[in-house]
């Protein structure tokens, strides 16, 4: 696994999240509440697995790039996901 880079949900990501990625970490963040509710905004983590690029919210949702080139959105049931 080679370590990539985290950024705030919500924020603009870096330039290292491929843009295969960007419109379903887009969707994840929209629906989270906004800041008005006094909570900090959970953090993204972007790491390689086998070569595909994975970005991990704080709360368990996984955006990760499949091998057959589709991406996928995914979360366990017990992980916050609005």
């Amino acid at each position: 696994m080679q370590m990539g880079t985290r950024w705030t949900s919500g924020d603009e990501p870096p330039r290292a999240v491929p843009d295969t990625l960007r419109a379903e970490i887009d969707a994840v963040d929209r629906s989270i509440p906004g800041d008005d509710l006094g909570q900090p905004r959970p953090r993204w983590t972007l790491t390689w697995l086998e070569g595909r690029p994975v970005a991990e919210l704080d709360t368990g949702v996984q955006v990760a790039l499949q091998a057959d080139g589709s991406v996928r959105v995914s979360h366990d049931a017990d992980d916050v996901f609005p």
